[in-house]
C-alpha cells in the first residue's frame, strides 16, 4: 500500500511495463514528490540500494493528463491501471484492488491542474523561473531528457561500469522470477505468514532483503523464497516482545519494527505501514497462541487473523502496535 515517508512523499511498490507493449512487468519502488513535481522510479526502495543510486525513470507530475483503472484493457494484467502522459500511456499492476484504488486517487490529486491568484502570480513567476534555473543545472550535470512517442522522459547520464551493468541485469532477472511480493502458497497450513522484508545484519550492520517465514513454532528468514534451507531460524519461545522500533528515527528507516529475543534484537524493516503492523501482529499472535493453556485449531486462526493490517491509509505514525510477553508466562517444556 502507498504510504507516506518522513519527507512527505508517497511511497510504495508497484509492477510497471516498463517497455510499452511488452507485456513484462518489472517490481520497482516508486516515489511520488508533489514538492519536485516528480514521480521517479527505482529498482528497490533507495534506503537499501548503494548510496547515489539513479532512479531507472521519472516523469514530470504536468505531463501526466489522467490515471485509471486498465483491467478491461489488460484483462491478463492483475489490478492494472494506466497512466495517460502524452502519447505514451504507463501500464501499472497494483497488489490489490485497495492498492489499485489509492494509488489512482494520489496520482489524479497530485496531477490536478490548479490556476493562482493574480495577486500571486508574479512572485509565483519568478519562484519557478528559479526552481527551473536550478533543476536545469542538475539535468545539465547527472541527467538528460529524451522525447520518446512525444513524451519527455528524464534519464540518469552517469557512466556504468561493467560491474554495474552486470547487476543491474542480474536483478531484472531475479525480479522477473520471484518478484517481492511473491505468490507462492505455503507448503502447509503451520505457515502463518511469509514474505520479503529487509533486516539489518548483526556484524556490519547492513541492510539485505530477505524472506521471512513465521509458523506456530519459529521465525525463520532465507536469502529468497526459493531456497529450502533458511539462513537462520528464530525459536519464538526466544522472544521476548515484537513492537514499532523506537529507533526508527534514529536509524532513518520507515516501517521499522523490532524482535526482541533473549540473545539479540533484530531490526526487520517492512514494505509498508500495513505490512509492518501485519507482521507484528501475526509474531504477537502466535506467541499467544503457543504459550497459551493450549495448541488448538481455533488458537492458530486466531494468530493468522491478527496478521491483517491494523492502521489507516497515509499514516506515518500511528503508535505502537506490539505485544509484551510477561515473565509470568510459562514456557512449553
Amino acid at each position: 500500500m502507498p504510504y507516506v515517508d518522513r519527507q512527505n512523499r508517497i511511497c510504495g511498490f508497484l509492477d510497471i511495463e516498463e517497455n510499452e507493449n511488452s507485456g513484462k512487468f518489472l517490481r520497482r519502488y516508486f516515489i511520488l514528490d508533489t514538492k519536485e513535481d516528480s514521480l521517479v522510479w527505482y529498482m528497490d526502495n533507495p534506503q537499501n540500494l548503494p548510496s547515489g543510486s539513479p532512479p531507472v525513470g521519472a516523469i514530470k507530475l504536468t505531463y501526466i493528463s489522467k490515471v485509471s483503472d486498465a483491467t478491461k484493457l489488460r484483462p491478463k494484467a492483475e489490478f492494472c491501471f494506466v497512466m495517460n502522459a502524452g502519447m505514451r500511456k504507463y501500464f501499472l499492476q497494483a497488489n490489490d484492488q485497495q492498492d489499485l484504488v489509492e494509488w489512482v486517487n494520489v496520482l489524479n490529486k497530485a496531477t490536478k491542474i490548479t490556476v493562482p491568484k493574480q495577486a500571486d502570480s508574479l512572485s509565483q513567476n519568478d519562484n519557478s523561473n528559479r526552481q527551473a534555473e536550478s533543476v536545469g543545472i542538475k539535468k545539465q550535470m547527472s541527467y538528460r531528457t529524451d522525447i520518446v512517442g512525444g513524451v519527455p522522459i528524464i534519464t540518469p547520464t552517469q557512466k556504468e561500469d561493467v560491474n554495474d551493468g552486470e547487476g543491474d541485469k542480474n536483478y531484472l532477472k531475479q525480479s522477473q522470477n520471484h518478484p517481492y511480493y511473491s505468490a507462492k502458497h505455503p507448503p502447509d497450513n503451520a505457515v502463518i505468514k511469509a514474505g520479503y522484508c529487509v533486516k539489518q545484519g548483526a556484524v556490519m550492520k547492513n541492510w539485505k532483503r530477505r524472506y521471512f517465514q513465521l509458523d506456530e513454532n519459529t521465525i525463520g528468514y532465507f536469502k529468497s523464497e526459493l531456497d529450502k534451507e533458511p539462513l537462520r531460524i528464530i525459536p519464538l519461545k526466544e522472544v521476548h516482545k515484537v513492537q514499532e522500533c523506537k529507533q526508527s528515527d534514529i536509524m532513518m528507516r520507515d516501517n521499522l519494527f523490532e524482535i526482541v529475543t533473549t540473545s539479540r534484537t533484530f531490526y526487520v524493516q517492512a514494505d509498508s505501514p500495513e505490512d509492518m503492523h501485519s507482521w507484528i501482529k501475526a509474531i504477537s499472535g502466535a506467541i499467544v497462541a503457543q504459550r497459551g493453556p493450549g495448541r488448538s485449531a481455533a488458537s492458530m486462526r486466531q494468530a493468522r487473523r491478527l496478521s491483517n493490517p491494523c492502521i489507516q491509509r497515509y499514516t506515518s505514525r500511528t503508535g505502537e502496535c506490539s505485544m509484551y510477553v510477561g515473565s509470568h508466562v510459562n514456557l512449553p517444556s
